[in-house]
């Protein structure tokens, strides 16, 4: 804890500024657009970038993240708390706050658990289907906003500004940075000009809706002076409710803040502490409950704009979070004007920017199947919803990964001419033995695979009927479970039974010390070999010096 603070450089203070002002000009429209998405007053979007990345700066291993609140995670608290609360109501800010509680204790058990290895077991294909549907969801569902009502029956006033401020966005997005590198500003500057650009879009529309009127167009309306009061108000008949979309929204939080957190640690050569991340969320998290807030993360775009404008150490997050609440402790009068279409466009324009399919294109040359989860959890989002699209998204990495490891890579082993090596012999030209079947199996054994295994190790008897021995090559595998371990025996056992000796080769020190454990070496039929290359020379010309037991 504080690390970083312990060994700060005085050198790394104008970057800590430098970058914590850029973040808080940043967080004004995003979080308060953010807390739109999930359909709460938007000062809870600035409520909930104070005490988080506070909390985050004392608790998580990032020297450059941004925590705050998130689009994805936005849209997921909305859709969790609609079915139980009115949007805008009290009580669906106390159920957000709630979930923000939820979630945050999740994640802190989790990291003091260290249960961060969980992550990897969300695959990136999954993970990137799950972020454009839900991309999409959030573009969808501000359309409304933007429009100012239905896209049949559009305020024509809130269109025209709404639709102005979408194009000067994309324009911004496109073209701003390099024509700002043309005008002689350096790279790094212009990226982060170009990142502010939803600052300058919301203030160019704030004055106009101040020069010519609003004319009917929403307005973010009243936003109270003042730092956040303490809330613990929580609502006792929601708990069980709020525990499944809490683990869920908690889950994603951690997968969405370590993407962000290793793409700048790798920048910086730093490493990242997947548990103390959690605990570091976690305590964010609790603490936008604390604040009146809703579950926060850590973004990506907000990170790298973070980084790139010069951030060195958490301090830069500190001073943004520090000058937020300063812009809530002077008038806020201007605020309440921020005119609805255009933070709509900012949202618009923030979400497109993670529809990459790069993933969907590069899964789809490398393996079909990856693909395929892409599709169907881009789909269950769509057609699902948010917390359906992160169900199937997590069943099928988890199924993805069973049904792979069921079945395992088992190749037909020959020897290379004038060598010791032995390869497949579906991709090498190499010399096998009619009497001599020797198989490597590219996996580890446990209950899931072990039929599969027996079953091909069965066919490539039929297949060479005059094979008087098997020997099975164990270079792969690194452990053997009980029921693999029954397997082998009775293969061993019904080997003896039809003639055949079974042999082991190259079989690992653990798993070996696992092997003595039980009595397959006591009853093996055939022998153990330190290499492929002495048993296939032993057993096509056995003479005992070339046996290793």
């Amino acid at each position: 804890m504080l690390q970083w603070l312990r060994q700060y450089r005085r050198g790394a203070l104008p970057g800590d500024i430098g970058a914590g002002v850029v973040v808080a000009m940043m967080m004004i429209p995003q979080g308060m657009a953010y807390a739109l998405v999930a359909g709460l007053p938007p000062v809870a979007g600035l409520y909930a970038s104070i005490l988080p990345p506070l909390l985050y700066a004392v608790f998580g291993s990032s020297m450059t993240q941004s925590v705050g609140p998130m689009a994805i995670v936005s849209l997921m608290t909305g859709a969790a708390i609609a079915p139980l609360a009115a949007a805008g109501s009290g009580l669906h800010a106390v159920l957000a706050a709630q979930l923000a509680l939820v979630a945050g204790v999740v994640l802190l058990l989790c990291g003091l658990l260290r249960l961060g290895f969980l992550a990897n077991f969300f695959s990136r294909p999954v993970m990137s289907g799950f972020t454009v549907g839900s991309s999409l969801v959030i573009a969808w569902g501000q359309l409304r906003p933007l429009l100012g009502g239905d896209p049949l029956h559009t305020h024509i006033p809130s269109a025209v500004l709404g639709g102005a401020s979408l194009l000067l966005l994309i324009l911004a997005r496109g073209y701003l940075a390099a024509g700002l590198q043309r005008l002689g500003m350096k790279k790094s500057a212009a990226d982060v000009a170009a990142k502010l650009a939803p600052m300058f879009v919301v203030l160019a529309a704030l004055a106009a809706v101040a020069t010519l009127g609003a004319h009917g167009i929403a307005l973010t309306g009243p936003v109270p002076t003042g730092l956040p009061q303490l809330n613990l108000a929580t609502s006792s008949a929601h708990w069980y409710a709020l525990l499944k979309p809490g683990l869920l929204i908690g889950f994603v939080i951690f997968l969405i803040s370590m993407s962000a957190a290793q793409t700048l640690a790798q920048k910086r050569g730093e490493k990242l502490v997947s548990n103390r991340e959690l605990v570091g969320l976690g305590a964010a998290n609790v603490a936008s409950m604390v604040s009146g807030g809703f579950p926060v993360t850590g973004s990506l775009s907000r990170s790298a704009v973070n980084f790139a404008a010069g951030a060195q150490t958490p301090l830069a997050s500190v001073i943004s979070a520090v000058l937020l609440a300063c812009a809530l402790v002077l008038p806020t009068d201007w605020l309440a004007l921020l005119p609805l279409p255009t933070l709509a466009a900012t949202i618009i324009v923030a979400v497109l920017g993670m529809l990459e399919l790069d993933t969907l294109k590069t899964a789809w040359r490398y393996d079909r199947g990856d693909a395929l989860a892409w599709i169907v959890t881009c789909i269950g989002v769509l057609v699902l919803g948010v917390e359906a699209g992160v169900i199937v998204g997590v069943v099928l990495s988890m199924g993805t990964l069973i049904w792979r490891a069921s079945r395992p890579h088992i190749a037909v082993l020959g020897r290379i001419a004038g060598t010791e090596h032995f390869r497949n012999v579906d991709r090498y030209t190499a010399t096998t033995s009619d009497a001599v079947l020797i198989l490597r199996i590219d996996a580890n054994l446990f209950f899931g695979n072990v039929e599969a295994v027996a079953e091909r190790i069965e066919d490539e008897l039929r297949g060479h009927p005059g094979a008087r021995h098997l020997v099975l090559t164990m270079t792969a595998v690194s452990s053997i479970d009980t029921s693999a371990l029954f397997a082998l025996t009775e293969l061993n056992a019904s080997l003896k039974a039809r003639g055949i000796r079974l042999h082991l080769a190259e079989v690992k020190g653990p798993v070996m010390d696992r092997l003595r454990a039980s009595s397959l070496l006591d009853t093996l039929n055939g022998k153990l070999f330190l290499s492929t290359a002495m048993a296939s020379d032993y057993l096509n010309h056995p003479t005992p010096d070339k046996e290793s037991q």
